[in-house]
Parts: structure tokens; C-alpha cells; sequence
């Protein structure tokens, strides 16, 4: 092991401390309504770019376990958007122009939109109908640009600060145990049991 090595655990114990932080920090009004929208919802569809794009994927696939019907916008067997759905987006900045443009659409339509994000007042935020502020400090030191795919890929795109925790990755993470999180309360207010949830798990792959 090189010799100056930072502390794999230590790293750990120090998310774990801000993962707390931030979910004693979310609104309760809010994530319960996020919950109403989800069980009120004709259809759901999960949009997100880059790694908040995985925890929209991953959110999703949960989502089809506990038997809603849920699509990722993009995919090619994803069915068109309409009234009575709602297109719960993940984006930490609110200003990633793939899933702004997402938002704008199904705004159009007249769907729902949800948003989990670190920013509320940016442009997804002024026009969804339910936020979820996710660690309001959390992108506070990001210069959040229009372009923000590319800054993201190229590694420009940093939060929180220094090596700790660089890319969004702590939005990110927050964001994936806030929704597992949405995925327990779900279950119990559907009353699902673990062997139901197997039941919709692959079986061909």
C-alpha cells in the first residue's frame, strides 16, 4: 500500500456523516408528496443524465418490482408520454438540457413532473410540480453550466469540494438511498411482500 494512502474507512465513516446530514435535512411534506404522485401516477417515467441517469435506472427498475408500470426516457421500448403520467426526473444542477428538455416536454403534454435535486430554484425546479431538495449545500461550490453533459464527461464538473466525493457523487448517492428509501415506504403502503417483488425479478438474461 503506497504510503500515503488516504484512509479507504475513514472516507466511508465521512459519507456516511453526510449522507445523515442530508436526510435529516429533507422535507417530509415533500417526499410525502412525491409518494402520492408515484401511487396516484397512470405511468411513471424516470429521467436523469449521466450517474444521476444510473440512479433513475436503477429507481425504475424498483419501481417495475413492486408492479407500477415505469419506463426511462430514451430507452427504445419506452411508450409516449401522456396525461395522467408523471416523469420523475433526477438532476442535481436542474439545468441538464436533456432532461430540461424532458421536463419542457411533458410540461406540454400536461403530465406531472417530479424533481429530486440539490438546486429547487433552477430550471426544472420553476416548473415542477413537486421537489425534493436533496442536500441543499451539496453543489454549492459548483459552477453549473448549460453544457453540463460535456463538463461532466470531461471532469470539469465538481461539488462538495476538493478529492472528497468529486462529480456529484454525493448528490448521487443521496439521491439512490433516498429513493430505496422511497421504495421501503412503498412497499409498506401497498402492503408488498418480498415474494411478490421476486416474482417480477429477470428470469431470462
Amino acid at each position: 500500500m503506497q504510503p500515503d494512502c488516504p484512509n479507504i474507512a475513514a472516507l466511508m465513516l465521512l459519507m456516511t456523516s453526510r449522507l445523515e446530514e442530508t436526510a435529516r435535512s429533507i422535507d417530509q411534506e415533500s417526499a410525502g408528496q412525491l409518494l402520492d404522485e408515484i401511487l396516484n401516477a397512470k405511468r411513471i417515467y424516470l429521467a436523469g443524465a449521466g450517474r444521476s441517469g444510473l440512479v433513475a435506472r436503477a429507481f425504475a427498475q424498483r419501481l417495475m418490482h413492486l408492479g407500477f408500470e415505469s419506463y426511462v426516457i430514451g430507452e427504445t421500448i419506452t411508450p409516449a408520454f401522456g396525461r395522467g403520467d408523471v416523469l420523475i426526473a433526477f438532476s442535481g444542477s436542474g439545468e441538464t438540457r436533456s432532461v430540461v428538455d424532458a421536463c419542457e416536454t411533458a410540461r406540454e403534454i400536461g403530465g406531472k413532473i417530479c424533481l429530486v435535486t440539490s438546486t429547487p430554484d433552477s430550471h426544472i425546479g420553476r416548473m415542477a410540480d413537486c421537489i425534493v431538495e436533496i442536500g441543499n449545500d451539496l453543489l454549492k461550490d459548483a459552477d453549473i453550466p448549460h453544457d453540463f453533459e460535456i463538463r461532466q464527461l470531461t471532469g470539469q464538473y465538481r461539488s462538495v469540494s476538493g478529492s472528497f466525493a468529486p462529480l456529484g457523487t454525493l448528490f448521487e448517492t443521496a439521491a439512490l438511498v433516498f429513493s430505496d428509501a422511497i421504495v421501503s415506504a412503498l412497499m409498506e403502503v401497498r402492503h408488498c411482500t418480498l415474494d411478490e417483488l421476486k416474482s417480477r425479478l429477470a428470469n431470462v438474461q
